[in-house]
């Protein structure tokens, strides 16, 4: 007779480093990496909880590379009213840009991110330790797999650009 083998635990999750991203084909959860990135971690959820990227679109979606939102303008241009954020780069020996990874967008100088973020449909090595790691994708990556993609080498995404229909903080959600 065989040995009934153990059943596989489930993660722990904590509520508080968990988002709910709900997008037109479904939820999408993200797990915060507080340890990698602190003050953009905090900067996510005072923003998703003042109800900043409810409504927001994603603006810039490169197939095979990232879809980026958190822009209420919808120009890539446009922030929040908070300051702009110090660069937490995370090392590559730590996390990397794989898919599902959420990473804050930023211009070209290190410390310029605000509230725009991104979503890897795919791994990008030339990322690693250039920009910050917030966050994981948990579960729902097949309803990030279908926004809308831009168009030409920048991707924008012309008119009507999929959006966050609402995104919370999980210990808020209950």
């Amino acid at each position: 007779m065989l040995a009934a083998r153990p059943a596989l635990a489930q993660p722990q999750t904590d509520p508080e480093n968990t988002l709910f991203l709900e997008l037109k084909d479904g939820r999408v959860t993200i797990q915060l990496l507080p340890d990698l990135a602190p003050r953009h971690v905090e900067r996510i959820k005072v923003l998703t909880r003042r109800g900043f990227y409810d409504n927001t679109p994603f603006h810039r979606v490169i197939e095979g590379f990232m879809a980026q939102g958190g822009d209420p303008t919808g120009t890539g241009t446009g922030g929040s009213d908070l300051p702009n954020l110090p660069a937490e780069f995370t090392p590559a020996r730590r996390a990397r840009f794989l898919r599902g990874t959420c990473g804050m967008a930023r211009t070209a100088a290190p410390n310029t991110a605000n509230s725009q973020f991104f979503i890897m449909f795919a791994p990008a090595p030339n990322l690693d330790g250039q920009y910050t790691i917030w966050g994981r994708v948990v579960a729902g990556m097949e309803a990030v797999d279908k926004i809308k993609r831009g168009q030409g080498p920048s991707g924008l995404v012309p008119q009507p650009a999929d959006r966050i229909r609402a995104m919370r903080v999980a210990a808020d959600a209950r």
